[in-house]
Order: C-alpha cells, then sequence, then structure tokens
C-alpha cells in the first residue's frame, strides 16, 4: 500500500534545538527561481589556509572565491559552475541542509538517550524497516527531516527509502524521483562509529503520469542505475563531507562549521586503478564460496596481479568503508545477498564509475541491473577497476550460504 505523506514533523522541547538549522541562514536569496531559497554567502577564508584535495588538487573551479580557491557545494553546482540546471540546484539545497541538520544530531550527546521511545517524534514510529536491522530511533528522525526537506523543496514526485516498505508520492509535478538510505551504519552509533547518508536522484518519467499513483510511484523507482542524474553520500565521522556526482565527475565537500558551507575539497576525484586494501567481514571466511575464498588467500599472500600484500580495513559502516575505498584503492564489499540495489548499490556505483572505478555483484555492472522489487538485494563489489576485475576473473565470490548472522 503506498503510503501518504506525513504531516508537518515537530520535534518537542527540550531536544528541539537539536534538529533546527544547526546554521542560522543570513539574509541572501536566490531570485531566480518561483521558490526562493536560503544560498549561503561565498566564503572569504578557511581557517587561514588554502583548501586542498587528498588527490593533491587544489580546491578551486566551478564558482566560488576564485582569488582564493574556495568554491561552496552551491557555488560549485549553480551558474557559475557545473550548472545543473534549476530544478536540480534547489533539490540539492534542500538535500544538504537535511544532512547538516542529520550530523547535528548523530553528534549530540542526547541521542544515547533516546531509547525505543523517541524524545524527538514522541512516538516509535510505524514505519517499517526493509531488513532484518531493527530500526533505533535516529534512523526515523533522519527519514523523517529529509523527507520533510524533500517535501519542501517541491521538487520531488516520489521517494523511497529504507526505513519505508513502500514508496512516499510527495507531488505530482515535482520532476525528480529521489531514492535513499537516510542513515547507514546507525547500529554502530553508540560506539561513535562513522555513519552515513546515500541518496540517488532520477527524472520522473512523465510518461506514467497517468497512471494510477501507486503503479506509477513504483516503476518511476525501479529506473536502472543508468538513468540516475545525481548521487551522492554523507558521511558523518571527525568531519562530515558530501560526495557526490552530477554526471561529470565525483566531487567531494566538507562541512566548514564555522560557516556552514560545504566547501570543495576533493574536486575530480579518481580512485587508483588499484589499490591494496580489502574491507570485508572476514569472520564470514567458512560461509564464503572458493572463488572468493581463494582471490582473498592469494591478495592476503602478495601473489595476485599486483604483487604486494593487501591489507583488512573493514568498519562495517558502508559509507564509511566505501569513502575509504574511493581515497585510496582497493575493494569493499558484502559478498552476501545484503545490500539493496535500489538505494544502495546504484548510487555508490555511479559514484564509483563516475571516479574510473566499478561497481559489480561479482558478476555484472551494478547499474546495468534492472530491479524488479523496491528493496531488492544483492552482493555488492565497490572500488578500483582492477581490483574488481580480478576478483571477478576467480567466478564464484557469491555468497549464497547465509545463516542468519547475530551480529
Amino acid at each position: 500500500m503506498l503510503q501518504l505523506l506525513s504531516p508537518t514533523i515537530s520535534y518537542p522541547s527540550p531536544l528541539f534545538h537539536l534538529t533546527s538549522h544547526p546554521f542560522p541562514p543570513k539574509p541572501h536569496f536566490c531570485s531566480t527561481h518561483r521558490l526562493s531559497f536560503y544560498l549561503p554567502p561565498k566564503m572569504a577564508s578557511f581557517s587561514g589556509f588554502l583548501a586542498k584535495s587528498q588527490m593533491g588538487m587544489t580546491a578551486g573551479g566551478g564558482g566560488g572565491d576564485g582569488a582564493n580557491g574556495f568554491s561552496s557545494l552551491m557555488d560549485y553546482v549553480g551558474k557559475g559552475g557545473l550548472d545543473v540546471g534549476d530544478d536540480l540546484l534547489v533539490l540539492l539545497y534542500h538535500i544538504q541542509f537535511a544532512c547538516k541538520r542529520i550530523a547535528a544530531l548523530v553528534a549530540s550527546p542526547f541521542n544515547s538517550a533516546l531509547g525505543k521511545h523517541s524524545a524527538l517524534t514522541g512516538a516509535t514510529s510505524g514505519a517499517a524497516a526493509s531488513d532484518r536491522d531493527k530500526p533505533k530511533p535516529l534512523d526515523i528522525v533522519a527519514n523523517e527531516i529529509i523527507l520533510s526537506s524533500l517535501r519542501n523543496s517541491g521538487k520531488v514526485s516520489v521517494m523511497a527509502s529504507e526505513e519505508d516498505d513502500a514508496p512516499i508520492w510527495i507531488n505530482d509535478d515535482g520532476p525528480f524521483v529521489v531514492v535513499l538510505d537516510p542513515l547507514d551504519g546507525s547500529r554502530n552509533i553508540d560506539a561513535s562509529i562513522p555513519t552515513g547518508t546515500i541518496f540517488g536522484v532520477y527524472n520522473r518519467l512523465t510518461e506514467l503520469d497517468n497512471q494510477p499513483t501507486e503503479e506509477k510511484a513504483l516503476l518511476n523507482l525501479l529506473q536502472s542505475g543508468t538513468k540516475l542524474v545525481a548521487a551522492g553520500y554523507v558521511l558523518y565521522s571527525s568531519a562530515t563531507i558530501l560526495c557526490a556526482s552530477f554526471g561529470s565527475g565525483t566531487h567531494a565537500f566538507t562541512l566548514d562549521h564555522s560557516t556552514g558551507d560545504f566547501i570543495l575539497t576533493h574536486p575530480s576525484i579518481r580512485i587508483p586503478p588499484r589499490g591494496q586494501i580489502y574491507s570485508v567481514n572476514d569472520a564470514r571466511y567458512f560461509d564464503w564460496p572458493e572463488g572468493l575464498r581463494q582471490y582473498i588467500d592469494t591478495v592476503r599472500q602478495g601473489k595476485g596481479k599486483f604483487p604486494k600484500k593487501y591489507s583488512a580495513r573493514y568498519i562495517c559502516s558502508l559509507v564509511a568503508d566505501f569513502h575509504r575505498t574511493v581515497l585510496y584503492g582497493g575493494i569493499a564489499m558484502n559478498p552476501r545477498d545484503h545490500l539493496r540495489l535500489v538505494y544502495e548499490a546504484n548510487p555508490l556505483s555511479y559514484l564509483a564509475e563516475q571516479a574510473g572505478g566499478k561497481g559489480s555483484d561479482g558478476k555484472s555492472r551494478i547499474l546495468s541491473i534492472q530491479p524488479v522489487k523496491l528493496h531488492q538485494r544483492l552482493p555488492l563489489f565497490l572500488g578500483s577497476l582492477e581490483d574488481i576485475d580480478e576478483l571477478e576473473s576467480y567466478g564464484d565470490v557469491q555468497q549464497k550460504v547465509n545463516p542468519g548472522y547475530e551480529v
């Protein structure tokens, strides 16, 4: 059953300040759209030093304060930069606005006190999660924050989330379709392990407009990853980093808490063609198929196509493991049918490909797989092109044995 749009969310005292805008907007508005919205002012300084990419590139280009090499997210994707179009610019503003609120909430000392009965929502959420992970209150709150922002943007027709069993129809005229995992890795949040938000954006299929709402909602959401117009993730860690692509490379922006702006710090990221790190839960080794065991044994001993011994790094937070892989290369993987194609595998594979990497289910390109169910699961291998090609050459790398892990 298609869910109706929920009413405006209210966050009662005493925790209201946690979900209000953490960076009070200044009176600077864009007047080129029918919908006025706040645009952060251009940044004049950034803690007294030039922001540079970890890939060795100056964070310039695409608008912003060219003299100092600074560019905010909104400048970079606006008319002075990538010029993604007015509608997508408005949508992106509301997404990054929501993610700033989530970042403030995740970092709050109050989130550990929420328990099963959320102090923010006032009641246990009725939205059922689509997988075995029992949602914690922050999953639900993050989902509601993003839903509220998408509704306020006026640019989204339908949304699908990990936290909702059915699509949520928002606006008949919204030009975009949004899929998302609002708070990946939340089971680890009590240990202050990094978490993240994953999102993907499609164009609404206007040829479906005359279909019943429930039918057109689902068909709009089951587009293949090749039709994505934008995708991204936000990492909530020692820094808050928004990494996104709009079809012309993958770029990462770091939140400057002094101004509330996402500042371009990693322009045109390129995943190294070969890494030296694999990321997987080694405790499942004896449940793996022979091909995957052989691959891991080989690269650990430095006997693969790359003659160096690989190291293991595993956080068990998809966004965090993928972010490290994007920067350093290698493979982040879950070989069993666990991760969701529509709102996890597709957006991250899009980012990987835009950065010169690859997303695979162990046999096929992720973006070429046609979804048949909203919460469809599959194995996922993300990272360096040469590493994933070598992995696929072993053939049998998809784990079919799934005894039902408790941890």
